[in-house]
């Protein structure tokens, strides 16, 4: 493990490398920190990165201090037992692992208990403010001709068949515990079948109401650089990381019914399939020329649907959510992957309809505006503190 150089004087660990107001950051605590983020495998632990997230929890526990706020120590020891859980392990053997890195179980408590009494206190503080009215939920929605919820998101599709079923959920679990946005584009790139992986996996922002219903809420559960937990596609098993929401003017529609075409293509995703999907991608303008591209073979190579969202299949509604109409997804197979699906949108039809709930939306703005308060309280906290640096 890195560690935090010492001055040129060679002061005690425990003498002050940052004073913050009354209160001083050692320079136990920010090599002990510094370690512990780089264990976790954290973004923004250079030194730099590391001394400002230690001025702010400074900054953080004086406003606790000041509301009268205590974290108590159950409180504590439940968010330690979450975090362990998170990696699949016990508390003990957690703490174990960290101690074996040099890490000692202050510094985890410490972490926890800020986290902890800083998100308490927010809430205590800003809730009745960050609750989003009827109206403004309508216009989240989609409704009454106002604003709607977008997402910004990267993703993970890892095709399976029954001989790679085992193996690939293995690794499913494995990635979904990655918090960072760099090692998530890396896995993306290296796993996904998805044309995104070109990209590390990212996608454009998408409007909530193009998402499959059901995954919608899974979606709003999230935080920033939160990934979901593996989602089980037919011949796939998709996993999610969040990188934004934001409100946009001009509505998000939801849709009663959505049309599209499938034509299957012997092959799966060897090579010469996927240059001939690409072929054809480059020769169809509209679904109506599938038509000619199936004739004179089996009824069964093309599928022309319209179904309602929450009727189609989970990962044809989510390749489908990332279309519009004309264009074209080679991202699914079919029959144990052997057969490439050529999928197509060729309309959505518009509905007023609630498919989303609106506890999930109201739940997604009163997160995003309660981060927006602590980020501007945080900000003040800095601009009136005297904090200086050795």
């Amino acid at each position: 493990m890195a560690a935090t150089a010492l001055p040129a004087a060679a002061q005690s660990l425990f003498s002050p490398a940052i004073r913050v107001n009354q209160d001083i950051v050692t320079w136990y605590e920010l090599n002990q920190r510094m370690q512990f983020m780089e264990f976790l495998r954290i973004p923004g632990s250079s030194d730099k990165e590391v001394r400002q997230e230690l001025i702010d929890d400074r900054l953080r526990l004086q406003a606790l201090r000041e509301a009268g706020i205590e974290v108590p120590p159950e409180d504590v020891q439940q968010g330690i037992d979450d975090f362990a859980a998170r990696g699949q392990v016990s508390t003990d053997e957690f703490l174990q692992i960290l101690g074996d890195a040099g890490i000692a179980p202050e510094t985890v408590r410490d972490f926890i208990r800020v986290q902890i009494g800083w998100r308490d206190y927010i809430g205590s503080r800003f809730l009745s403010r960050a609750r989003p009215t009827e109206a403004e939920i309508d216009r989240a929605m989609g409704q009454a001709g106002g604003s709607g919820l977008e997402v910004l998101l990267s993703e993970i599709i890892i095709p399976v068949t029954q001989q790679t079923v085992g193996q690939v959920e293995a690794l499913a679990e494995e990635l979904a515990l990655i918090e960072s946005f760099d090692e998530f584009s890396a896995a993306a790139e290296q796993y996904s079948a998805s044309d995104t992986r070109q990209n590390g996996g990212r996608l454009d922002w998408l409007a909530l109401s193009n998402l499959p219903p059901t995954l919608q809420p899974v979606i709003l559960a999230l935080n920033n650089g939160d990934v979901s937990e593996p989602l089980t596609l037919p011949n796939a098993i998709a996993l999610f990381q969040m990188r934004g929401v934001r409100e946009v003017s001009g509505g998000a529609p939801s849709y009663s019914q959505i049309e599209y075409a499938a034509y299957y293509m012997a092959g799966g995703r060897n090579p010469d399939t996927l240059k001939a999907a690409a072929e054809l991608a480059a020769r169809v303008d509209t679904c109506d020329d599938l038509y000619g591209v199936a004739q004179g073979q089996p009824p069964q190579v093309l599928d022309r649907i319209t179904a309602k969202p929450g009727e189609i299949p989970r990962d044809v509604s989510l390749e489908l959510s990332k279309l519009d109409p004309g264009e074209i997804s080679t991202a699914l197979t079919r029959n144990n992957g052997q057969t490439l699906m050529f999928l197509m949108l060729c309309n959505r039809t518009r509905d007023l309809g609630e498919e989303t709930s609106r506890v999930d939306i109201a739940n997604a703005l009163t997160q995003q505006r309660l981060q927006a308060f602590a980020d501007s309280l945080l900000a003040q906290l800095r601009a009136d503190a005297v904090i200086i640096e050795e």
